[in-house]
């Protein structure tokens, strides 16, 4: 029976694409390199590390998320390496974990430049924990000591250290390059401990079933077909085996009518249809069969819809921009309107809303906010006048920062009556007070509001190793946590339900080998997806910091769900607020080692007991 628990255990991690990392000792390592800290037995020793060339208090570059191009990230059993560039310095860090609290560090520069600048490793100290700190800093090593965090940098030879204190942080610069000069290098090797109070008290959470909010219909996804062989097997894995409540699918204007001066309908009735439209209309179908509403974005305009010659725009950090010709704008939308048409007559789609995907940033039409307000009011009335009821996605913006790009639109009266829901796409920006506004835009319009497209990092897909890490999947469940807190969203679309951005691994994916399987962040998806069909959003508080948690309630079916992230140590949690009818409820835990694990927890007087391991996502449901 022991033998075959055994079993069961190392089967769990395989489906979960588990590293089988001890909890007691993990080195939270970014794929650009940055270490945020160390885990001992759950608790974040945090700290953050990065690595930077330039000036002390002057010009200087640091490594850090979307700032360094296509850095390469690699795990090797315990040992985490990532090779990156900073002003033609190369980079080669690799952690290794060696005990509880104890990482092994190497960092190797090598300048490919000669400039009057520095390479350093710095380590940033946040207030909040380092304020009063101690820092003693030798030529051979480096203490910092506060009331709760002990970190201690054993170097391997003499180094040259700078402090400098800020009201916000502390940042510790150890010199790699004392002055760049081409062909040189360095290496520096680092022992690491960490250790500190390791937190395992109760967590109070508290549901307000008395004051319900607003209608999380369930979790979606994208589905912007780019894959030819390794989008439809992951489709069919995610379709077969979550629950998905909301789809978006692209667009392809541009080969829906390449030419101006075409009747795109009539072609494709005569059989002219592209294969990549077809594709992208069965999707929309087939998400439509399940029960779903799908939202119609577009990428890509034909070039006869850009204004100018399109050779005269350039790609510019990934970004191309196209403005769409303003003097045919009844070609434009006239051409728009036939194929959602087309798909409602032909396939039996009404799609529920349009937008141009991030067009305030452009990718790839680009709208300033005055002309976002316009096209809503002008293609909104435009489908009215054709009883066409597809309604306009307010923003669909690249990231929660740019709020101030729906600001016209929400003070024009006009667009209201076209705005079927306010959108944003989570990659950046996400703190409290920013998905607040975005919560407070969707309440003066009366409308839901959608993550258009969820996830945590849009570079991912260059160091694609990083989805099947741990950090990268506690990362994206905690932000979805804190979105259906703060903001109470409709549905969160996942980026994507395909092989881009997969939440599966194997069978090539990213060259990724052996046969297809679910990642943790694959389990934690269907976690979450598991709340309640058509539940409310129910108001719930943590007296804990390191535990984020939301809360829903089907109350006309009795159906509940609490979703707490664990971010530190092992821990108990007291869920009070509970129904008084509710005598027993299922506990799912995701993490490095469990798969939606379920046990079942007695409930007495509206209150359970629940058990939180370290690092962890835990569901609880009504039975």
């Amino acid at each position: 029976m022991k033998n075959f628990r055994i079993f069961q255990l190392w089967a769990a991690a395989l489906l979960c694409g588990a590293l089988s990392l001890p909890l007691s000792a993990q080195t939270e390592v970014m794929a650009w390199s940055n270490i945020t800290g160390v885990r001992v037995d759950g608790e974040l020793i945090d700290f953050e590390s990065s690595l930077c060339v330039g000036t002390l208090k002057g010009d200087m570059e640091a490594s850090g998320k979307e700032r360094q191009v296509r850095p390469r990230y690699h795990r090797e059993g315990e040992l985490q390496e990532v090779i990156t560039t900073l002003r033609g310095v190369q980079f080669q860090q690799q952690v290794t974990d060696k005990a509880r609290g104890l990482v092994d560090i190497s960092i190797k520069a090598s300048s490919d430049t000669t400039l009057n600048q520095s390479a350093y490793y710095c380590i940033t100290l946040a207030a909040e924990n380092y304020a009063q700190a101690k820092i003693n800093a030798g030529s051979r090593k480096l203490s910092i000591t506060s009331a709760k965090r002990k970190l201690e940098f054993k170097f391997d030879k003499s180094v040259k250290t700078f402090v400098e204190k800020g009201k916000e942080s502390t940042a510790i610069y150890i010199q790699l390059l004392p002055a760049l000069k081409k062909s040189s290098d360095a290496t520096l090797n680092i022992e690491l401990r960490a250790s500190g109070t390791i937190d395992h008290s109760d967590v109070n959470i508290v549901l307000d079933r008395q004051n319900p909010g607003n209608l999380f219909t369930g979790f979606g996804g994208n589905f912007r077909l780019q894959n030819p062989t390794g989008d439809p097997k992951v489709i069919d894995y995610c379709l077969e085996n979550l629950r998905v409540a909301y789809g978006r699918i692209e667009f392809p204007w541009r080969l829906w009518q390449p030419e101006e001066n075409t009747d795109p309908i009539a072609a494709a009735q005569n059989g002219g249809l592209n294969e990549r439209v077809e594709q992208s209309l069965l999707m929309a179908k087939r998400l439509k069969a399940i029960g779903m509403p799908v939202i119609l974005s577009c990428w890509f305009p034909p070039t006869w819809a850009i204004e100018g010659d399109p050779a005269d725009y350039k790609y510019r950090g990934g970004v191309i921009a196209y403005r769409l010709n303003p003097e045919k704008k009844e070609k434009i939308y006239k051409s728009m309107a036939d194929y959602i048409q087309y798909a409602k007559q032909r396939y039996g789609i009404e799609f529920s809303m349009f937008s141009f995907n991030e067009s305030d940033l452009g990718i790839d039409v680009y709208y300033t906010p005055q002309q976002h307000a316009e096209f809503i009011k002008e293609f909104g009335g435009y489908l009215a006048k054709r009883n066409l009821p597809t309604r306009m996605l307010l923003g669909d913006n690249s990231d929660a920062t740019t709020f101030d790009f729906i600001l016209p639109a929400l003070g024009d009266e006009e667009t209201f009556m076209y705005i079927g829901a306010v959108s944003f796409h989570s990659w950046r920006g996400c703190d409290d007070a920013t998905l607040k506004k975005w919560a407070g835009a969707a309440r003066q319009l009366n409308v839901p509001l959608i993550i258009g497209e969820g996830s945590t990092d849009a570079a991912a897909h260059n160091y694609a190793e990083i989805f099947n890490e741990s950090t990268f999947a506690l990362y994206e469940i905690n932000l979805y946590t804190r979105i259906c807190a703060i903001c109470q969203p409709l549905s969160i679309l996942q980026w994507q339900l395909t092989s881009d951005y997969s939440l599966l691994w194997g069978d090539g994916l990213y060259g990724s080998k052996g046969a297809l399987r679910p990642t943790q962040r694959f389990w934690n998806i269907k976690q979450l997806a598991s709340t309640p069909a058509d539940a409310l959003a129910i108001p719930v508080s943590s007296d804990k910091k390191n535990v984020n948690c939301a809360a829903f309630g089907n109350i006309t079916r009795g159906e509940y769900a609490v979703h707490m992230v664990n971010n530190g140590a092992d821990c108990h949690a007291v869920i009070s607020g509970l129904p008084a009818e509710v005598r027993e409820v299922k506990v799912y835990v995701t993490n490095t080692k469990d798969c939606m694990t379920e046990t079942t927890v007695k409930v007495e007087n509206g209150q359970a007991r629940v058990y939180l391991p370290a690092i962890s996502f835990i569901s609880v449901f009504s039975k």
